[in-house]
């Protein structure tokens, strides 16, 4: 579906739109640029080295691009998993940060999942950079409930388990109206 709402009120030079299939490549390179800033955390280095986002989990889901002055730099890969809105990733350049993006594409999956019918967004991150878990959390984010992890989830975590140290992670959500 499209996205609704394009330019900020204050008529910001940002624009959202849906992501179309010859941006994957570009949104790839953007993955791997917003990592970078990884390399400043010893123990979460390894993430800036981790290979982009497959072309075959963007097919799987429903990408929003963030645009500014022309450029893409930011985008938020949302799907359906467990009857909410799980965001698989979400990515902003590092070089863009501090400009509202990265809230204007929470809002966005926010206003997807309302559109959906779906009672909350979910999302896993790292707990301690600034622009991870403690971002989300300023923005009404809280640990989800273990009772209320579905399967869906459960086997994101579980596929995450293989490759990185759980207790460096976390599981957060954000009910309809939270």
């Amino acid at each position: 579906d499209p996205v609704t709402s394009t330019r900020s009120v204050d008529q910001s030079p940002l624009f959202l739109r849906t992501a179309e299939p010859d941006d994957v490549k570009r949104l790839q390179r953007l993955d791997e640029s917003a990592r970078r800033r990884y390399q400043a955390w010893p123990e979460l280095s390894f993430a800036a080295t981790v290979p982009a986002i497959g072309a075959e989990r963007f097919a799987a889901g429903d990408t929003v691009v963030a645009v500014w002055d022309g450029e893409p730099v930011g985008f938020i890969l949302m799907q359906t998993l467990d009857g909410l809105l799980y965001v698989a990733n979400i990515s902003v350049a590092s070089g863009a940060s501090g400009r509202g993006i990265g809230r204007r594409l929470i809002a966005t999956a926010e206003e997807r999942a309302s559109r959906l019918g779906l009672p909350a967004v979910t999302l896993t991150t790292f707990k301690a950079p600034p622009w991870n878990g403690p971002w989300f959390r300023s923005h009404g984010f809280v640990v989800m409930p273990e009772d209320r992890i579905g399967p869906g989830l459960r086997s994101v975590l579980t596929r995450h388990a293989t490759f990185l140290d759980m207790t460096t992670r976390e599981t957060l959500w954000r009910q309809a109206g939270g």
